[in-house]
């Protein structure tokens, strides 16, 4: 990262979570960034998982912000989901949704448009509250830790996802090559790994604040899964749909692979 840019960074600085929140994730009428980064993840991981191959016990999310919408699909396909973060106002906010206190960011319209992609349009209730119940922990991490593993203290996952993750803490090609390894030490042999990303995405605002975002695309992405293994089972990108300053991306792409054994 160019350190003359002033960008500030995701896992170290803070940033406002609610305003993170209401600026790209929100269900105003008006929100820009809706088709990028709702609906565009929602399908793709709604249309993996029911093909029926991704399922077990534990699935782990390593993603970045306060970010759930991508598991509610998910609560159907395996029993636990233990949710790791690089910042402690993101655990904050998520609790906050989870237990139902006052103020909780709503995300009662990414319940509607799961619910109706299963066509249980009448369990939007219902799918809230298995999502809620089968997240087990939130749990705040270092970057910095060498071994995820040691950390959390939690046996290999069936299934890790990572929406985002990687485009917020990354620094460059060779931090994104360790951040990677220490995720796939989480991954049992033989499970899968979903990522979500942006394509040649440099920085992305919340409020006032510019927040650094490594740049790379999904040819870099398959081929750092390639190097260390794993079989790429799908890759989908899709042009960019919104205009706006506030964040520079050109795409959004979509990849599920499976570890070797």
């Amino acid at each position: 990262m160019d350190p003359s840019s002033n960008k500030k960074l995701y896992h170290k600085h803070g940033l406002d979570s609610r305003t993170l929140l209401e600026t790209y994730y929100s269900a105003a009428p008006d929100m820009t960034f809706k088709e990028d980064g709702l609906t565009f993840p929602i399908e793709k991981l709604h249309n993996a998982l029911s093909k029926g191959h991704m399922t077990g016990k534990l699935l782990i999310d390593i993603s970045g912000g306060p970010l759930v919408h991508h598991l509610y699909s998910a609560c159907e396909f395996f029993q636990e989901i233990i949710v790791l973060r690089a910042n402690e106002k993101c655990i904050t906010e998520i609790q906050k949704w989870q237990k139902d206190r006052t103020g909780a960011f709503s995300w009662e319209h990414v319940a509607k448009h799961v619910t109706d992609l299963e066509g249980k349009s009448d369990e939007c209730e219902a799918k809230e509250m298995k999502l809620k119940s089968a997240i087990t922990h939130v749990v705040n991490f270092d970057t910095e830790t060498e071994s995820l593993t040691d950390l959390i203290g939690v046996p290999q996952a069936d299934c890790i996802i990572s929406h985002g993750f990687m485009d917020m803490v990354c620094k460059d090609q060779d931090d994104y090559m360790r951040n990677l390894r220490k995720i796939l030490k989480l991954l049992k042999p033989g499970g899968h790994l979903i990522l979500f990303g942006g394509i040649n995405l440099s920085y992305f605002t919340v409020g006032e604040q510019k927040f650094h975002a490594f740049s790379y695309d999904e040819t870099f992405a398959s081929n750092a899964l390639l190097a260390e293994g794993l079989t790429i089972l799908q890759c989908e990108v899709t042009p960019r749909k919104s205009k706006s300053h506030l964040t520079d991306y050109d795409g959004v792409f979509f990849i599920s692979a499976c570890k070797q054994k």
